[in-house]
Protein backbone atom coordinates (compact mmCIF):
# COMPACT_ATOMS: atom_id res chain seq x y z
CA UNK A 1 0.00 0.00 0.00
CA UNK A 2 0.98 3.55 -0.67
CA UNK A 3 2.66 5.81 2.02
CA UNK A 4 0.91 8.89 3.61
CA UNK A 5 0.81 11.28 1.40
CA UNK A 6 2.47 14.88 2.92
CA UNK A 7 2.64 18.25 1.59
CA UNK A 8 5.52 20.65 2.16
CA UNK A 9 4.96 24.02 2.40
CA UNK A 10 8.18 26.32 3.13
CA UNK A 11 8.60 29.77 4.30
CA UNK A 12 9.77 32.20 6.84
CA UNK A 13 6.37 32.28 8.21
CA UNK A 14 7.43 36.15 9.07
CA UNK A 15 4.41 35.75 10.26
CA UNK A 16 2.58 32.68 10.02
CA UNK A 17 -0.92 33.99 9.11
CA UNK A 18 -4.72 32.51 8.22
CA UNK A 19 -3.43 32.85 4.24
CA UNK A 20 -0.79 30.20 4.85
CA UNK A 21 -3.94 27.73 6.78
CA UNK A 22 -6.19 28.27 4.12
CA UNK A 23 -3.71 27.39 1.30
CA UNK A 24 -2.77 24.16 3.07
CA UNK A 25 -6.42 23.42 3.55
CA UNK A 26 -7.25 23.45 0.03
CA UNK A 27 -4.37 21.57 -0.99
CA UNK A 28 -5.25 18.85 1.16
CA UNK A 29 -8.87 18.54 -0.19
CA UNK A 30 -7.69 18.96 -3.50
CA UNK A 31 -4.49 16.81 -3.54
CA UNK A 32 -6.56 14.34 -1.27
CA UNK A 33 -3.27 14.62 1.15
CA UNK A 34 -2.92 13.29 4.22
CA UNK A 35 -1.44 15.93 6.26
CA UNK A 36 0.55 19.18 5.61
CA UNK A 37 3.99 20.08 6.69
CA UNK A 38 5.15 23.67 7.28
CA UNK A 39 8.75 24.21 7.02
CA UNK A 40 9.52 27.57 9.07
CA UNK A 41 13.11 28.19 7.55
CA UNK A 42 16.07 29.68 9.31
CA UNK A 43 16.69 32.02 6.75
CA UNK A 44 15.78 32.06 2.65
CA UNK A 45 19.38 32.92 0.70
CA UNK A 46 16.85 35.28 -1.65
CA UNK A 47 15.41 36.81 0.99
CA UNK A 48 16.91 40.34 2.76
CA UNK A 49 17.02 38.99 6.43
CA UNK A 50 16.36 42.52 8.12
CA UNK A 51 13.17 42.83 9.79
CA UNK A 52 13.39 38.93 10.24
CA UNK A 53 11.81 37.77 13.73
CA UNK A 54 13.98 35.47 15.54
CA UNK A 55 13.05 31.34 14.67
CA UNK A 56 11.06 30.60 17.54
CA UNK A 57 8.96 33.59 17.48
CA UNK A 58 8.11 32.41 13.70
CA UNK A 59 7.53 29.07 14.58
CA UNK A 60 5.07 30.33 17.63
CA UNK A 61 3.32 32.09 15.27
CA UNK A 62 2.89 29.29 13.05
CA UNK A 63 1.62 27.04 15.65
CA UNK A 64 -0.94 29.41 16.37
CA UNK A 65 -2.46 29.60 12.95
CA UNK A 66 -2.07 25.20 12.47
CA UNK A 67 -4.14 24.48 15.75
CA UNK A 68 -6.59 21.84 15.32
CA UNK A 69 -5.81 21.41 11.69
CA UNK A 70 -3.43 18.16 10.41
CA UNK A 71 -0.81 20.46 9.82
CA UNK A 72 2.68 19.88 11.61
CA UNK A 73 5.27 22.64 12.16
CA UNK A 74 9.20 21.88 12.16
CA UNK A 75 12.06 23.75 12.05
CA UNK A 76 14.06 21.03 10.52
CA UNK A 77 16.09 22.58 8.80
CA UNK A 78 17.34 24.08 11.47
CA UNK A 79 18.84 20.57 12.39
CA UNK A 80 19.34 18.93 9.19
CA UNK A 81 21.70 22.35 8.71
CA UNK A 82 19.77 22.62 4.98
CA UNK A 83 20.08 26.58 3.71
CA UNK A 84 18.98 25.35 0.01
CA UNK A 85 15.29 23.45 -0.64
CA UNK A 86 17.29 20.92 -3.02
CA UNK A 87 19.44 19.92 0.31
CA UNK A 88 16.27 19.67 2.68
CA UNK A 89 13.97 17.48 0.12
CA UNK A 90 16.26 15.10 -0.47
CA UNK A 91 17.00 15.06 3.35
CA UNK A 92 12.88 14.36 3.99
CA UNK A 93 12.63 11.78 1.22
CA UNK A 94 15.66 9.68 2.71
CA UNK A 95 14.65 10.28 6.38
CA UNK A 96 10.94 8.94 5.62
CA UNK A 97 10.82 6.63 2.60
CA UNK A 98 8.05 5.20 3.20
CA UNK A 99 6.31 8.70 2.88
CA UNK A 100 5.21 10.20 -0.17
CA UNK A 101 5.83 13.82 -0.58
CA UNK A 102 4.55 16.82 -2.61
CA UNK A 103 5.90 20.48 -2.83
CA UNK A 104 3.67 23.02 -2.17
CA UNK A 105 4.18 26.61 -3.49
CA UNK A 106 2.63 29.82 -4.56
CA UNK A 107 2.59 31.23 -8.20
CA UNK A 108 5.07 34.07 -6.68
CA UNK A 109 7.52 31.23 -6.13
CA UNK A 110 7.07 29.77 -9.48
CA UNK A 111 7.63 32.84 -11.05
CA UNK A 112 11.00 32.89 -9.34
CA UNK A 113 11.44 29.12 -9.01
CA UNK A 114 14.64 29.18 -11.69
CA UNK A 115 16.27 31.08 -9.51
CA UNK A 116 16.61 28.57 -6.71
CA UNK A 117 19.39 26.08 -6.43
CA UNK A 118 19.26 22.52 -8.67
CA UNK A 119 15.27 23.53 -9.16
CA UNK A 120 15.52 20.94 -11.68
CA UNK A 121 16.47 18.53 -9.38
CA UNK A 122 13.88 19.32 -7.19
CA UNK A 123 10.93 19.30 -9.67
CA UNK A 124 12.43 15.60 -10.24
CA UNK A 125 12.51 14.91 -6.57
CA UNK A 126 8.64 15.07 -6.26
CA UNK A 127 5.39 16.79 -7.84
CA UNK A 128 4.78 20.24 -7.40
CA UNK A 129 1.60 21.98 -6.32
CA UNK A 130 1.31 25.41 -7.57
CA UNK A 131 -1.12 27.44 -6.06
CA UNK A 132 -1.89 30.71 -7.28
CA UNK A 133 -1.53 34.20 -5.74
CA UNK A 134 -3.08 37.50 -6.89
CA UNK A 135 -0.56 39.43 -9.03
CA UNK A 136 1.37 37.14 -10.23
CA UNK A 137 -0.15 35.70 -13.54
CA UNK A 138 2.01 37.33 -16.38
CA UNK A 139 5.65 36.62 -13.97
CA UNK A 140 4.32 33.40 -14.04
CA UNK A 141 3.54 32.66 -18.05
CA UNK A 142 7.21 34.22 -18.18
CA UNK A 143 8.96 32.23 -16.26
CA UNK A 144 11.88 30.12 -16.89
CA UNK A 145 11.00 27.33 -14.84
CA UNK A 146 6.68 27.07 -15.73
CA UNK A 147 7.74 26.52 -19.19
CA UNK A 148 10.38 23.61 -18.43
CA UNK A 149 7.71 22.03 -16.20
CA UNK A 150 4.42 22.23 -18.27
CA UNK A 151 5.18 19.38 -20.29
CA UNK A 152 4.76 17.45 -16.98
CA UNK A 153 1.30 19.10 -16.13
CA UNK A 154 -1.40 16.52 -14.67
CA UNK A 155 -4.71 17.32 -13.65
CA UNK A 156 -5.54 18.00 -9.94
CA UNK A 157 -8.29 15.66 -10.05
CA UNK A 158 -6.66 12.42 -11.03
CA UNK A 159 -3.65 13.31 -8.71
CA UNK A 160 -4.76 11.15 -5.57
CA UNK A 161 -5.56 8.18 -7.58
CA UNK A 162 -2.21 8.08 -9.66
CA UNK A 163 -1.20 4.31 -9.82
CA UNK A 164 2.92 5.28 -9.94
CA UNK A 165 4.01 7.79 -7.91
CA UNK A 166 6.41 9.85 -10.59
CA UNK A 167 8.22 13.00 -10.86
CA UNK A 168 8.44 15.64 -12.50
CA UNK A 169 4.97 16.42 -12.31
CA UNK A 170 3.43 20.24 -11.91
CA UNK A 171 0.12 20.66 -10.65
CA UNK A 172 -1.76 24.21 -10.75
CA UNK A 173 -4.12 24.82 -8.21
CA UNK A 174 -6.53 27.77 -9.01
CA UNK A 175 -8.98 28.92 -6.49
CA UNK A 176 -10.38 32.36 -5.28
CA UNK A 177 -6.96 34.17 -4.26
CA UNK A 178 -6.01 35.30 -0.55
CA UNK A 179 -4.92 38.59 -0.77
CA UNK A 180 -2.97 38.19 3.29
CA UNK A 181 0.48 38.87 2.88
CA UNK A 182 3.10 38.87 6.19
CA UNK A 183 4.47 42.07 4.82
CA UNK A 184 1.09 43.79 5.31
CA UNK A 185 0.78 42.42 9.02
CA UNK A 186 4.61 43.39 9.55
CA UNK A 187 3.39 46.79 8.01
CA UNK A 188 0.80 47.28 10.33
CA UNK A 189 1.85 45.79 13.93
CA UNK A 190 5.98 46.00 13.38
CA UNK A 191 6.11 44.20 16.67
CA UNK A 192 4.24 41.21 16.37
CA UNK A 193 6.68 39.19 17.56
CA UNK A 194 6.49 40.45 21.07
CA UNK A 195 3.32 37.84 21.42
CA UNK A 196 5.30 35.01 20.46
CA UNK A 197 8.30 35.90 22.87
CA UNK A 198 6.96 32.98 25.92
CA UNK A 199 8.59 29.75 26.55
CA UNK A 200 10.13 28.02 23.71
CA UNK A 201 8.27 25.53 21.89
CA UNK A 202 9.39 22.20 20.89
CA UNK A 203 9.81 21.25 17.04
CA UNK A 204 6.69 18.98 16.41
CA UNK A 205 9.26 16.29 14.17
CA UNK A 206 12.15 16.20 16.13
CA UNK A 207 10.89 17.58 19.34
CA UNK A 208 13.86 19.97 19.97
CA UNK A 209 13.49 22.96 21.27
CA UNK A 210 13.55 25.99 19.15
CA UNK A 211 15.53 28.96 21.14
CA UNK A 212 18.03 30.45 18.43
CA UNK A 213 17.98 33.65 16.72
CA UNK A 214 17.72 33.57 13.13
CA UNK A 215 20.73 35.89 13.33
CA UNK A 216 22.78 33.58 14.88
CA UNK A 217 21.37 30.64 12.64
CA UNK A 218 22.78 32.50 9.46
CA UNK A 219 26.58 33.11 11.47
Amino acid sequence: MPGPLIGLLGGSFNPAHGGHRRISLFAMAALGLDEVWWLVSPGNPLKDSAGMAPLAARYRSALAQARRAPIRVTAIERKLGSTYTFDTLRALTRRWPARRFVWLMGSDNLAQFHRWKHWRQIARTMPIAVIARPGYGGAVLASPARAWLRRYRVDAAGFPERGEWSAPALIELRFDPDPRSATQIRRADPHWADRFSSVPPRDQLTHDPITTPIQAERA
